[in-house]
């Protein structure tokens, strides 16, 4: 926890305000037994009406002022609390950003969730206890135990046995609690992804009628957490009872004995009732600490995992060499030199293996295989999203791992095989990459997507809100929008992978037609299932178990590669060819 602190020095003038208004309450709260002390032995037992009156006008005056000294620590510790965890949060989100494809796929989308939400709310609880419950306990604890001192050394001997028996349960609680609070964090991950997965894939649940199964999963995550969130929340419920027993026990034993001293005149009755009062306020701070350290427990896993995370570095990032030139990438050549891949560095399974091409600009080279080949994980390679494990990818000369990730990045339009879009207007997905492009630059891109005819009969056209996900439009109709996307950043290499999977064959070979007109100059990478998308390609690659397989036009391999006779004889049947030929 101590390597979070950085965030709370913005606020350090709340983070010492708080404490110094609550030493106020403290003091004004340990003054309160004495002065009730002086109404009874000096007023009632002397029948002095006046200092009566005038003492409870004290008590009262007290009261007040250790009101507003209890009221500013909560308004300044929760300030400080509340502006920690934002930025905290906030660092955490922008350090998730910068991950690899390899970094996500270690640290689940469901615990970076929990991370970002519930182990930050912990910690900003906590740092509002360490300034509030964490400054008044220890010193209502010390002043009570200074102040039952003064009053009678003897009766103090008692706390030499509660006291220690107080703090020994508090050790084997907070020892006992740790494990049990890192297993419920665990757990509650498991619930968030989960739900997660549900979440995002409710659309298959539901057309496969398997409502009941995921039901059940969830229930199965969801029980795991609440048994041991028992197991936790049962240990901890045995402080209460154990130290009201402790306390009861130490006033029994102070009014047996101070009892004993009164009736001796050893002790004045209203001595009797203030020390009564520390003992009260002794013992009940140390419970109260009780219930702070043991929260100790559970914000000292969230930092675990919140740490975990800031201590994740990305493989890829910026080389200290790296070139921010704006014009380092300037016309999209793109070489491939023995690239060989795993998704884990350890692992002897490559997914790609001594993978080398090169891809000129105006050309459209296309990669076709079979699922699994290594297609998708290919053209990721080229924007740095995962890091090559051997060779280099080099684009115009340049090792891209010389580059500066922003300008590599803005330079490439990348059209995913899952369409991602966002919550906003048609508008503003289409201009993600550009967002101070002009509305005729939007409809221009939407015109060469095929995207602008269905955007026109929309009622808010380009101004009409998608649903999360953009579900109130068609696979085909989300797919045309990436394509937009793409095209409108003007990148020097295209890459579009798979992307017009849910398109019929006269919309593809359209939107084919433009990006050949519109792209001329551009690189272009095409990955697609269906032979039919792209026999126009000026090459085609043939990957088969991470390997290139076979090189060459449509008509080359047609006589030189069995593997991609065999993939045309599969999927065309002569119906499609006269859109290919068309172009």
């Amino acid at each position: 926890m101590w390597k979070l602190r950085s965030y709370l020095k913005p606020y350090w003038l709340w983070c010492l305000l708080a404490p110094l208004l609550m030493v106020v309450e403290v003091f004004m709260d340990l003054l309160q037994p004495t002065l009730m002390a002086s109404i009874v032995d000096e007023g009632l037992m002397r029948n002095d009406l006046g200092h009566i009156v005038s003492t409870g006008l004290t008590m009262l005056g007290v009261a007040v002022i250790g009101l507003i000294g209890g009221a500013g620590c909560t308004v300044f510790s929760s300030f400080a609390s509340q502006n920690f965890g934002n930025d905290l949060r906030i660092k955490l989100f922008e350090h998730i950003q910068t991950f690899s494809n390899r970094n996500l796929d270690l640290l689940k989308t469901g615990s970076l969730i929990t991370r970002l939400t519930n182990d930050v709310v912990q910690l900003q609880t906590f740092m509002q206890m360490i300034l509030r419950s964490f400054v008044r306990s220890p010193l209502l604890l010390i002043g009570s135990l200074v102040m039952a001192i003064r009053i009678s050394p003897a009766l103090s001997l008692i706390l030499l046995v509660s006291v220690p028996l107080l703090f020994g349960l508090l050790y084997v609680l907070i020892k006992l609690s740790f494990p049990l609070f890192a297993k419920m964090q665990a757990r509650l991950d498991g619930v968030s992804t989960v739900m997660q997965e549900n979440l995002t894939g409710i659309r298959v649940v539901k057309a496969f009628v398997r409502a009941n199964h995921e039901q059940k999963r969830f229930d199965a995550a969801n029980e795991d957490y609440t048994h041991i969130g028992i197991k936790a929340i049962r240990l901890m419920s045995l402080n209460m009872p154990i130290m009201m027993l402790i306390l009861n026990a130490s006033i029994v034993a102070v009014l047996w004995f101070g009892g004993l001293q009164n009736w001796n005149g050893e002790l004045p009755v209203g001595d009797l009732i203030a020390f009564i009062n520390y003992v009260t306020q002794l013992l009940m701070s140390m419970m109260m600490l009780s219930n702070t350290l043991t929260f100790v427990s559970r914000a000292k896993v969230s930092a675990d995992r919140v740490n975990e995370v800031f201590a994740t570095a990305s493989e890829i990032a910026d080389a200290p060499s790296a070139s921010a030139t704006s014009g380092a990438i300037h016309a999209g050549r793109i070489d491939f030199d023995r690239v060989s891949f795993a998704y884990d560095a350890a692992d002897e399974n490559l997914v790609l293996e001594d993978i080398s091409f090169t891809a000129r600009p105006g050309e459209t080279v296309a990669i076709l295989g079979a699922t699994g080949a290594g297609k998708s994980t290919l053209v990721s390679l080229i924007p740095r999203l995962y890091e090559v494990s051997s060779g280099s990818i080099s684009i115009d000369g340049t090792d891209i791992r010389e580059l500066k990730l922003d300008e590599l990045r803005s330079r490439i339009g990348f059209v995913m095989q899952r369409t991602i879009l966002f919550s906003g207007t048609i508008r503003d997905n289409i201009r993600y990459g550009r967002p101070d492009a002009a509305d005729e630059e939007v409809e221009q891109a939407a015109i060469a997507a095929e995207a602008h005819g269905f955007i026109s009969k929309l009622p808010q056209g380009y101004d009409t809100v998608l649903g999360q996900r953009g579900i109130n439009l068609s696979g085909g109709q989300k797919q045309r929008l990436s394509i937009a996307r793409a095209l409108l950043i003007r990148p020097q290499i295209l890459i579009m992978d798979d992307s017009t999977s849910a398109l019929d064959a006269v919309t593809e070979s359209r939107i084919r037609g433009r990006l050949k007109e519109q792209m001329r100059d551009s690189t272009n990478i095409l990955i697609a299932q269906r032979v039919s998308s792209i026999m126009d390609a000026d090459r085609i690659l043939i990957l088969e178990n991470g390997r290139i397989a076979a090189e060459g036009t449509h008509a080359e391999l047609m006589r030189s590669s069995e593997i991609y006779r065999d993939i045309r004889n599969s999927q065309l049947k002569g119906e499609e060819e006269p859109y290919v030929q068309s172009q």
